[in-house]
């Protein structure tokens, strides 16, 4: 069974809620799904005085097991057109994953989420798939099979290079992920799932 890994930094939850659908997604699509978080870098009474949730259930992920799984899906918040300093700081980490070609062939994939309807979310995007793409990782987006990012009569995240949300409402307030927001982040899912399948199958071809 094809394995996917949904690996994701959310301090205030609505990257975490992309995260579960994505899960949602790839299981649809018959794979073995693990969400995990990266570690958190503030300090805790920093981390309670800005009200950050730090009860979030996913496990924290180790390095190492990134070659356990056939696809990554990464997902973070952005920080001024990038990804997070907590998943840099953890991907930064990879060296020796990169070292023997240990992600090679694997099918990588990112999403994200911005305070704002212009903060960044494709440079983020992209911020991520060069990383992926010096693991030697074959990187899939949110193709635009997915009609819900070509939606005009509402405020949505969504692009080509993957799913994503907004996360405030324009005056200052929490905005959670729409119904299409989590409907992009499910077929991104379904979509990563099934191609990570032919991947698989191709290197164990190869291997043959």
């Amino acid at each position: 069974m094809t394995k996917v890994l949904v690996l994701y930094y959310s301090a205030f939850g609505h990257v975490e809620r992309l995260a579960q659908a994505v899960a949602t997604g790839a299981r649809e699509a018959g794979a073995a799904v693990v969400v995990k978080r990266v570690p958190e870098l503030v300090p805790e009474a920093v981390a309670h005085r800005k009200g950050y949730r730090l009860d979030q259930p996913a496990e924290v992920a180790t390095v190492e097991e990134l070659a356990d799984y056939d696809a990554i899906v990464i997902g973070t918040p952005t920080r001024f057109g990038n990804m997070a300093a907590q998943m840099k700081n953890f991907l930064d980490q990879a060296g020796g994953l990169w070292a023997r070609d240990a992600l090679v062939g694997r099918l990588g994939s990112a999403f994200t989420s911005t305070g704002s309807q212009h903060g960044g979310q494709e440079t983020t995007l992209v911020s991520i798939h060069t990383v992926l793409l010096h693991l030697g990782m074959v990187v899939a987006g949110l193709p635009y099979s997915f009609k819900g990012q070509l939606r005009m009569d509402e405020v949505t995240g969504g692009s080509p290079y993957g799913a994503s949300t907004l996360a405030d409402d324009g005056q200052g307030g929490d905005r959670q992920p729409s119904e299409n927001e989590l409907a992009g982040a499910r077929f991104q899912g379904r979509y990563v799932a099934t191609l990570a399948r032919a991947l698989a199958a191709a290197r164990m071809t190869e291997a043959a």
